[in-house]
């Protein structure tokens, strides 16, 4: 169905970001069973809990049965397979792949999630659009985290 409205709107981007939350939760709970760094492996641990907590508030303001498939992070979600998961690589050198692959999972949240709270704000949905932004908000301070994370991998790999 073809969006008529800004809440049509609204609700597919809530509908993708439901999706896609699903997808990445999925792959970062894999993620953190292959890298070897204690402190990234904490990161994607508590990421895996955070995104289960941001579907569940996404569902309670899905206001339709439709289902989608966000098919945006199921490209992301191939390639951090491809390129990170799976690849054969040495232990320190799949932790900095896994962190790029999954600040790329990140940033895609980052703005569907932003989108979203912009919906809601004008849509006066104002109760959503504080959760909304709370969570972009959780979002840029795991990508803090995760960049200091891959800065200090990143260092430890250059000096072996």
């Amino acid at each position: 169905m073809a969006s008529q409205t800004l809440e049509d709107l609204y609700q597919e981007e809530i509908a993708d970001l439901i999706s896609a939350n699903i997808q990445m939760q999925t792959l970062v709970t894999r993620m953190a069973s292959k890298v070897h760094d204690p402190k990234v492996k904490q990161l994607l641990t508590n990421s895996v809990d955070a995104i289960g907590k941001h579907t569940d508030t996404l569902r309670g303001m899905h206001q339709s049965d439709r289902q989608t498939e966000c098919r945006a992070m199921a490209g992301l979600v191939e390639e951090a397979k491809r390129h990170a998961v799976d690849a054969d690589l040495p232990a320190q050198l799949r932790d900095v792949a896994v962190l790029a692959h999954y600040q790329r999972m990140s940033h895609y949240g980052v703005a569907g999630f932003g989108t979203a709270a912009a919906y809601a704000r004008v849509l006066g949905h104002t109760n959503d659009a504080a959760k909304l932004s709370e969570i972009v908000s959780n979002i840029y301070r795991a990508d803090e985290i995760s960049s200091q994370r891959a800065e200090s991998v990143e260092r430890a790999v250059s000096k072996s």
